[in-house]
């Protein structure tokens, strides 16, 4: 296999996907969320990526082969907000 990037490359950061399905595909809709106010988020989507149910899968897969592998090297991932309590002071 011999792996090219196109003039086009593009890396990105995202801390959101939204899914949507339809009989022919999958859209991955990736963006940045973030939250100006306590009771309100914002996404700002960039990127959307279009895959057919069985590229979708294949991805699928992957990913919970990488997520295995990754766990086991540093630990369980927690999907759940984890509240953390700093001790008064200040702050450098």
């Amino acid at each position: 296999m011999n792996l090219v990037q196109t003039p086009e490359y593009r890396e990105s950061y995202a801390n959101s996907v939204q899914i949507r399905v339809s009989v022919w595909d999958f859209q991955l809709a990736f963006g940045l969320a973030s939250s100006e106010a306590p009771d309100q988020v914002t996404i700002r989507n960039h990127t959307a990526i279009f895959l057919s149910p069985q590229q979708a899968k294949a991805l699928c897969n992957m990913l919970g082969q990488n997520l295995a592998q990754y766990e086991h090297a540093f630990g369980t991932l927690n999907l759940e907000p984890q509240s953390h309590s700093f001790s008064p002071g200040p702050v450098n």
